[in-house]
């Protein structure tokens, strides 16, 4: 069987009953499985994970897109997340019987679909971009709903599908296929914004930071802190305890300790093990050679200091 896991966020993380009001779409489907939906008010934002087979899910994110254009407008959102779109961002991630080709086809055909049957621009992006300066997200993202009215009428900036002039109060949305990428935050013990703006930006390749990290700064209302917030888009060969180690290191010189880091969706089994192996080896221990899934989550809470994770966070508890 073809799998392809899909990752959509969408443009609302406050507002519970509209939130369930456009999962109770996702939950009525069948066809495709609801992995998890985590909504985060600070960020205004939630991130839904899905899996199944390819035709299912792009009906499925049709539906998806159908439910936010009539449920947000973004004329009336903020929160600390870059978006662009009521539905921001479409990547579809191969997972089983299925090439990164097929992938970019998938998100080709999505992409067409939604601007034809809702009148919204799409960017293609990731795998799927036709241009190297539409490969990064952040790139195409830039200006955000606000200033993209202005920039898709830009030469360079119109959309791969639908005309240069956003929707009024969808905006548009990013479609793509990539490979799997690790949404991570690390907590900061503190409200002052600088030393998460100064560490994202030692840590983050496009200002000469690790090669595959994007990476910035945000603070937390709700919980009183601020993160470095960043996607991790080769854990290989970026691994967890190297950001992880990186960033403590970092604070020290700010006198902020690094107090807890999460992550957003899903996470694949041998990016912790690789993480835990170096744990292990600093302290001279041999690492299991087939630790089950609740001895990871024990491990990485107490090493990487993961908080609200638990086996549900990792994919093959699924597969």
């Amino acid at each position: 069987m073809k799998l392809v896991e899909c990752v959509p966020n969408f443009s609302e993380g406050r507002d519970k009953a509209k939130i369930e009001r456009i999962m109770s779409v996702v939950k009525a489907d069948s066809s495709v499985r609801l992995i998890n939906y985590e909504s985060d008010a600070d960020y205004n934002r939630t991130v839904v994970t899905l899996v199944g087979e390819p035709e299912p899910m792009v009906n499925l994110i049709l539906k998806l897109t159908e439910v936010c254009l009539k449920e947000i407008d973004l004329n009336h959102h903020t929160g600390e997340h870059a978006r662009m779109g009521a539905v921001d961002v479409v990547p579809f991630i191969p997972i089983s019987d299925i090439k990164m080709s097929e992938c970019v086809a998938l998100s080709e055909e999505c992409a067409k679909k939604i601007n034809e049957l809702y009148d919204i621009p799409v960017f293609l992006y990731a795998n799927s971009a036709k241009t190297p300066e539409r490969e990064s997200l952040p790139n195409i993202r830039k200006g955000e709903f606000e200033g993209m009215k202005e920039k898709i009428q830009e030469a360079n900036w119109h959309p791969d599908f639908g005309s240069p002039s956003i929707h009024p109060t969808f905006g548009c949305v990013a479609v793509g296929a990539r490979d799997f990428l690790i949404a991570y935050n690390i907590d900061l013990q503190t409200a002052d914004e600088n030393p998460a703006k100064q560490i994202a930006k030692a840590i983050r390749k496009s200002s000469g930071g690790f090669q595959y990290i994007q990476a910035g700064p945000v603070f937390l209302e709700n919980r009183g802190h601020t993160q470095v917030t960043m996607n991790i888009l080769n854990y290989q060969k970026n691994p967890i305890y190297r950001i992880f180690e990186t960033v403590r290191m970092e604070a020290r010189r700010y006198q902020v300790p690094v107090s807890g880091a999460e992550i957003i969706g899903l996470v694949p089994k041998d990016a912790l093990i690789r993480s835990l192996r170096y744990y292990y080896s600093l302290e001279g221990i041999e690492f299991p050679e087939d630790p089950t899934l609740q001895d990871i989550v024990s491990d990485v809470k107490k090493y990487l200091l993961f908080r609200d994770f638990d086996e549900t966070k990792i994919i093959e508890y699924f597969l």
